[in-house]
């Protein structure tokens, strides 16, 4: 089974990913800051990261830039409320980005596109 972790500040979101990709067969760890999530990554070792970018703290623009200096062979889908995201540059480091829906079916294409299942 692959392994998923989320990062995201909102627990209501986490939870409701965590919930929709439990049923989706995939293995879930969630954490609410990138520091947390670099913590678990070790443990963990996810398949994917999916990553929020407004954030408190280190925001998801600095946590990419983490996860690929650091993990570079785990995929990252930016997951963001905001679409204007997608005009910076830093954001193409990531495999893809979805803008937060509660239709969660672009964000499991993605995921099964980059999966491969």
């Amino acid at each position: 089974m692959k392994k998923i972790l989320i990062v995201d500040d909102e627990e209501n979101i986490r939870l409701l990913y965590k919930e929709e990709l439990t049923d989706e067969g995939y293995i879930i760890e969630t954490a609410d800051s990138v520091n947390n999530a670099i913590k678990k990554i070790e443990d963990f070792n996810p398949d994917l990261i999916i990553l929020d970018i407004k954030m408190p703290g280190v925001d998801g623009l600095e946590g990419l830039k983490k996860f690929k200096e650091l993990f570079k062979d785990i995929p990252v889908i930016l997951c963001s409320a905001y679409e204007s995201y997608k005009q910076n540059f830093i954001t193409w480091s990531a495999e893809e980005y979805v803008v937060k829906s509660s239709d969660l079916t672009e964000l499991k294409e993605k995921i099964r596109k980059i999966l491969v299942l």
